[in-house]
């Protein structure tokens, strides 16, 4: 019952090891979605994870005779470091099972805490039967992830600091959901004294165990589960947790990688902190449970969950953020294989900024091309450019949702032309400013014909263009002279080995 929860999480004992999170206004994301908005900084606690919380009440209520044979727990990383800070604060020894793919940034933080750590298995579940068997051999003391009452309890002392921090009307809460210990320790304490108050679960699309076993009417197992974020990469929920949602969980919204990475941007353009792809699934949510209901003004609370980031994802989540914000679209486009073909496509977009641009010969016939436009106005915006492109002659596709195309197509355009001759390679830098692409393709003119072309906007003060160029040898000083009376700096690339192993004909 609720009411056994709420005695439990007004008891549990976090503060020994755990902090009381600010409660922060958002202020740059409220104003743009019209509504207030308030991040809970689970991110802030000492192992930059709410996981502590559970781990903390769990391990205060071991009896000596449990403590003194020590604890052992599986985890992909936050609830690992939870238990080796809490045993190592208590004199426990902790065994720490964690899954290969664990990120190691997450492993080196366990070791750094005390934690004797076992990489088994690819996910939480192989290392979750490994630690059980261990537990059993050694006679440890297992310490759930979430599956839990004092680990449910200790979550849920983030709601009780929440209706402290916030008196007034709160529409809803957004929670993340792994195994579903945060949420059901929310849920329980929020209904039990707030029951108008919405609780809302987020998933990731590719791991949405709890989303699934809901609609089921019973726990369900998934084959497999994005590791995106692996923080909530589990496959099957607990069951005193599916239990608590069933019965207190409002709803639950389902999210892509692409919102999850706009989300993390969210937080940063806030907060300046970058969380893991978990801890920005309540702010995908959120944004997504908005633009699916009304937006009538009101007070939204998202649990920033964790930020246990690999500094090496910042590239993959800085790369997909624009196309979970809508804020660039991808396009497959064929044009005539001509000088100036280029210049028309771009004169045809205006003033919109071009993020990417790949192209490489391919016949004498058609060029096709692989781009990306920035947006300013979102989904509209990018169904209005396709039909512009459609309706000036030049047959595309949207390839802004295909994940193929994202993943793997847009780094591999390219490759050796058959039948290409008098192909020269450069370099170039200008400048970056909206239109500087069509400006600097105004520049070359169109007297020599481009055969290959890779044009991405890093976000930087110049824009850098790999450019081929079919300059016949009798024309080659007036090419020459005409790029030099540019003012671009250009870098001939022609006998570059990675030129000349991978792209020439």
């Amino acid at each position: 019952m609720a009411s056994e929860y709420l005695e439990r999480i007004l008891k549990a004992r976090v503060y020994d090891v755990a902090i009381e999170s600010p409660l922060e206004l958002a202020s740059r994301l409220s104003a743009r979605l019209g509504v207030r908005v308030l991040f809970k900084r689970e991110d802030l606690q000492p192992v930059f994870s709410f996981k502590l919380r559970g781990a903390s009440n769990r391990i205060a209520h071991l009896t000596e005779a449990e403590a003194a044979r020590g604890v052992i727990c599986a985890s992909a990383g936050n609830h690992a470091q939870g238990v080796a800070l809490s045993a190592g604060r208590r004199g426990i020894p902790a065994t720490i099972v964690m899954p290969r793919l664990t990120p190691q940034i997450k492993v080196e933080a366990v070791r750094a805490l005390g934690g004797q750590i076992e990489l088994v298995g690819d996910d939480y579940d192989a290392a979750y039967a490994h630690a059980c068997q261990l537990a059993e051999e050694r006679g440890l003391t297992f310490i759930h992830p979430f599956d839990d009452p004092d680990v449910i309890a200790g979550q849920g002392t983030i709601a009780m600091e929440i209706l402290r921090q916030l008196n007034g009307p709160i529409d809803a809460i957004f929670v993340p959901i792994g195994g579903g210990g945060l949420i059901a320790g929310i849920a329980s304490y929020v209904k039990s004294l707030r029951p108008e108050v919405r609780i809302i679960g987020v998933e990731p699309i590719d791991a949405a165990s709890m989303h699934d076993s809901v609609l089921a009417g019973e726990r369900v197992t998934l084959e497999r589960v994005g590791l995106f974020a692996d923080g909530v990469a589990v496959k099957r929920v607990g069951e005193e947790t599916f239990r608590l949602v069933r019965k207190y969980v409002d709803e639950i919204v389902l999210v892509s990688t692409d919102e999850t990475c706009a989300a993390i941007q969210d937080i940063f353009e806030d907060t300046r902190s970058i969380v893991e792809p978990a801890g920005g699934l309540a702010v995908a949510g959120l944004k997504k449970w908005l633009n699916q209901n009304s937006r009538t003004p009101g007070t939204y609370v998202t649990i920033n969950c964790g930020a246990n980031m690999n500094f090496d994802r910042l590239r993959h989540i800085a790369e997909r953020a624009d196309l979970g914000q809508q804020r660039e679209a991808l396009y497959a486009v064929e044009i005539p294989e001509k000088p100036g073909s280029f210049m028309r496509f771009c004169a045809l977009l205006g003033a919109r900024s071009v993020t990417e641009f790949n192209y490489r010969y391919t016949d004498g016939a058609a060029a096709r091309i692989f781009v990306g436009i920035g947006l300013r106005h979102g989904a509209e915006e990018g169904r209005q450019v396709h039909r512009t492109i459609a309706e000036a002659g030049f047959p595309v596709v949207d390839m802004s949702d295909n994940e193929m195309a994202k993943l793997h197509v847009r780094y591999m355009v390219g490759g050796c032309a058959p039948g290409l001759q008098d192909e020269r390679l450069f370099r170039f830098e200008f400048p970056e400013r909206p239109g500087a692409l069509l400006r600097f393709l105004t520049a070359i003119g169109d007297q020599w014909n481009i055969s290959l072309f890779h044009y991405r906007n890093h976000g930087s003060d110049h824009g850098r263009v790999l450019v081929g160029i079919q300059i016949p040898a009798d024309t080659s000083h007036k090419f020459m002279a005409h790029v030099a009376e540019l003012g671009f700096d250009f870098f001939e690339e022609t006998d570059n080995p990675a030129y000349q192993m991978f792209l020439r004909t």
